[in-house]
């Protein structure tokens, strides 16, 4: 854990010291953080800011550390013997926290000196630090406020980390929460005869959770870990009435003694078999392996369309088959745990939800999801049942509220239990609201996020880019030269954009509509055109997947300000096509090397994070990257307006092209990979109108060209290919499986 977090500080550029038993311990560390998949750092390189060494031979080096960060084996006494050797060498005003998943700080603390326990803290990483977004923190006996809030400040803005205040109760919140109901699933598992496959059908995005589930989800915690963290809640909270829930179930400890462990060592819940790595399951009866398989729900079949959560789980809970009444047993427990657990271990309900969003990847938390279902109707259910509700919930209904959470104008509120009344609370960042929509259609809306700042908003189906898409942009850019000063294109949907609707090409194509295609992508040309030269600037704020025609418009925006964790590409010739909008011209300029383009989008590269773009030359040096993904609205809000104070649009662009020699260089590199075995006949034909693209349609030797020329070239090649039998199947199969086609 000690090397994951350090990884994370490099990546904030923060150099640091990593100690362990030896050296060579805490280089092989660095070594794993590097190896690991996905990878502990943004950019290899940024390993060099990690130091290695011992305790025995470099604690002393302590002296010099701002922030002094204990990450060792979660245990008490171990923890204050290390303690007791840093108190002496560390920087009488340095930072001291304890990585502890819910060893209580009193307990370490006990004892120490006045001064390092005024400077004492708890600081609880979710693992992987860089990509679990919640980072707990917990006071001591006697921490400093103004420590505490520097450093939820520091973690905030340096580390990009989503802040949870934590009371200094076993386990906290996240891992409080998430073992009893880690738990619940278990005992309900063995109660109701189901097996490892249906729980995870059961448990993943159906309600809101990662595709991990349940039992793939403690493969990659380990076996080990969930119960150290489910043992130490059992002993720590003797009176707890759900006491019984913590407890890894027999099955669980069977595996433990087998040394099945789960991803650490080879096999858990599900394990991979031979050459072809076929997925095996595990039978909780038998302890034997069998290959998954796939179950079968009707209930859930019938509601796969749903798209709103809370619809979608109304239906399920109501139902009388297997999976409605294991879900409402599920529910039901985790809402009233939930709730009778404040004010003991969160004053608001809203700390508990994000804990459990940033921690656990949850899309919504108990509190969210019970509200997305229906907190009148959940509750009438469990009355219907004879069970009581807990105090806080008849408290709230005694007080006239209806939800937990309620919408206003002025801001969202939340319920509070203690004062029995609604309390407006503060969102991280900028949320893009409807209120703030000035014109919208299906696919795209314009907001105005103040200070003169008009923001495009996508928010289709994955923000698959269409004719919707196009008006609102170019509706956007009219609306920006008379009435704004700058215009962002932004959303918070899962991602930014996983590139061109592919299936309304596949449709005009199989119907031999060309003239259709031929218009879209010159409207998609024309409107990236438009957001470069824009008399205003544009900024575009990428995050997560911006692939294909969504990174196309990020390469015509005037800036971009990405989130860090931004997997950026042009990735076309997966689906047989290359791309049409401008990606093909843009990555020339930026390149300068038709060799270098050919070989990111011929190998459809994808960037692992923001910085690994820079490198691959998808963002430039003037582009600017963000660390917490709650500011990236407010980040590019902020870009936005800087440039507006005395933007100038660029000039008019000419690109260097290497003609007939550039081309027989690209040909002769495909070739070489053909022979090699490495792609198909077709992925020869779809590289070679690349080529012929990238080299300036085979000019006879170099020659400066027009970007309207280059974009003629991609547009001619995209619709050739798009008449090709085995293009079509290609992107036939994206769409049904979400897979690249090797034909």
């Amino acid at each position: 854990m000690g090397s994951r977090i350090a990884a994370h500080f490099a990546n904030a550029g923060i150099p640091s010291l990593l100690l362990d038993l030896t050296s060579e311990a805490a280089r092989k560390g660095v070594e794993a953080a590097l190896k690991q998949r996905p990878g502990g750092f943004f950019v290899e390189s940024s390993a060099a800011l990690i130091t290695p060494g011992s305790f025995d031979d470099d604690l002393h080096e302590i002296a010099q550390c701002d922030w002094v960060l204990e990450a060792i084996v979660e245990n008490l006494d171990a923890k204050r013997a290390l303690l007791k050797k840093i108190e002496p060498l560390r920087r009488a005003d340095a930072i001291l926290s304890t990585n502890t998943s819910g060893i209580p700080l009193r307990q370490i603390a006990d004892g120490f000196s006045p001064e390092l326990r005024a400077n004492f803290l708890g600081t609880h990483f979710f693992n992987p630090p860089r990509y679990l977004h919640l980072l707990e923190l917990i006071p001591g006996p006697a921490t400093d406020d103004a420590l505490l809030e520097f450093v939820s400040g520091f973690a905030e803005r340096r580390l990009g980390k989503g802040i949870v205040r934590c009371k200094d109760t076993p386990n906290f919140i996240g891992n409080r929460i998430g073992i009893f109901l880690l738990g619940t699933l278990a005992k309900l598992t063995v109660e109701q005869g189901f097996t490892v496959e249906e729980v995870d059908a059961l448990t993943g995005p159906l309600i809101g959770l990662p595709k991990s589930a349940t039992f793939r989800l403690l493969d990659i915690i380990g076996l080990d870990v969930a119960s150290l963290v489910s043992d130490n809640l059992y002993r720590a909270l003797p009176k707890d009435p759900w006491r019984e829930r913590f407890p890894m179930p027999e099955f669980h400890r069977k595996m433990q003694e087998h040394g099945w462990l789960g991803e650490k060592s080879g096999q858990g819940y599900y394990k991979r078999i031979g050459k072809e790595k076929t997925i095996y399951a595990l039978d909780l009866k038998t302890l034997e392996y069998h290959p998954a398989q796939k179950p079968k729900f009707p209930a859930v079949d019938a509601v796969r369309g749903t798209e709103d959560i809370g619809e979608r789980l109304r239906t399920l809970i109501h139902g009388t088959d297997r999976a409605g009444t294991f879900l409402w047993k599920l529910l039901s427990d985790y809402f009233v745990y939930s709730a009778e657990s404040v004010p003991e271990i969160s004053d608001r309900i809203v700390e508990m939800d994000r804990a459990m969003r940033w921690g656990y990847a949850h899309k919504l938390g108990p509190f969210e999801l019970w509200d997305a279902i229906g907190f009148e109707e959940v509750c009438a259910k469990l009355e219907a049942e004879g069970r009581r509700l807990p105090e806080n919930t008849l408290r709230m209904r005694s007080a006239g509220a209806k939800s937990l959470y309620e919408p206003r104008c002025d801001g969202t509120k939340y319920f509070d239990f203690a004062a029995a009344q609604y309390r407006p609370f503060s969102e991280p960042g900028i949320i893009l609201k409807r209120e703030q929509r000035i014109k919208t259609n299906p696919g795209a809306s314009l907001l105005d996020l103040g200070d003169g700042v008009l923001c495009v908003e996508f928010h289709s189906k994955v923000n698959a880019l269409g004719e919707d898409h196009f008006r609102m942009i170019h509706a956007g850019l009219e609306e920006t030269e008379r009435n704004f000063n700058a215009m962002i294109i932004a959303n918070q949907g899962e991602m930014f954009s996983a590139g061109a609707n592919i299936g309304l090409v596949l449709f005009a194509a199989q119907n031999g509509d060309w003239d259709d295609i031929n218009d879209m992508i010159h409207r998609f040309q024309q409107m990236n055109l438009a957001i470069k030269y824009s008399k205003k600037p544009v900024v575009a704020a990428p995050f997560s997947r911006a692939l294909g025609g969504g990174c196309e418009v990020c390469l015509h925006a005037a800036r971009m300000q990405a989130s860090v964790e931004t997997y950026m590409g042009l990735v076309e010739v997966g689906v047989g096509v290359i791309p049409a909008a401008g990606g093909c011209k843009e990555m020339l300029l930026r390149l300068g090397d038709s060799r270098k383009a050919g070989e990111l989008i011929g190998q459809a590269r994808v960037s692992s994070s923001a910085e690994e773009a820079r490198q691959l030359g998808f963002l430039t040096a003037a582009d600017r990257v963000t660390m917490n993904p709650d500011r990236l609205i407010g980040d590019a809000k902020e870009l936005a307006l800087e440039l507006s104070l005395d933007y100038t649009p660029p000039p008019r662009a000419h690109v260097k092209v290497g003609g007939d020699a550039a081309f027989a260089t690209l040909k002769l590199g495909v070739w070489t990979y053909r022979q090699g075995g490495y792609i198909s006949d077709h992925d020869v034909v779809v590289l070679e109108k690349l080529a012929h693209v990238l080299s300036g349609g085979r000019l006879t030797g170099e020659q400066v060209v027009s970007e309207q020329y280059l974009l003629d070239l991609e547009r001619e090649a995209f619709l050739s290919l798009c008449g090709n039998a085995k293009t079509q199947e290609r992107i036939a199969h994206m769409l049904k499986v979400g897979k690249p086609l090797r034909n």
